[in-house]
């Protein structure tokens, strides 16, 4: 069995669960718990957004006040990603870094569903962990 985790890093992280390449779960989960997350479950590899492989943020800032409060949240997603690849890199796991541009484009539930054949229910954070992954889900020998 193979055990592939996409995770969408954030205040709300994304968390798909691929076995042997089929999608199996999609769940919410704060940032507290990536850790335990990837220990407990031992994957045989992570993939996720990585903030740190885009130089550019997705804004036009209105304001200092709005720059400011967005370079803040992009530095935390950051320092989650610094973290994944801490937690595998200690673990000895394959880590697997993504730029939001290189998941593509953000899909609604009919999208999602379409592509990946998930009839359950999803947000927009596990469906970004789920794309994320795509690509990678299945581990050859």
């Amino acid at each position: 069995m193979s055990l592939v985790l996409g995770l969408d890093p954030g205040a709300n992280t994304g968390v798909a669960t691929y076995v042997d390449g089929q999608l199996t779960d999609l769940e919410t989960v704060g940032p507290h718990q990536i850790e335990r997350l990837i220990r407990g479950r031992a994957p045989a590899r992570v993939v996720f957004e990585d903030s740190r492989l885009q130089s550019h943020t997705w804004t036009a800032a209105g304001s200092r006040a709005v720059a400011a409060n967005m370079a803040r949240k992009v530095g935390q997603v950051d320092a989650w990603c610094n973290l994944i690849t801490a937690i595998c890199a200690e673990l000895g796991i394959l880590a697997i870094g993504i730029s939001p541009a290189g998941k593509g484009k953000k899909l609604n539930a009919q999208q999602f569903a379409s592509v990946t054949g998930w009839t359950g229910k999803s947000n927009e954070h596990a469906r970004d962990a789920a794309m994320v992954a795509w690509k990678y889900r299945t581990v050859r020998a």
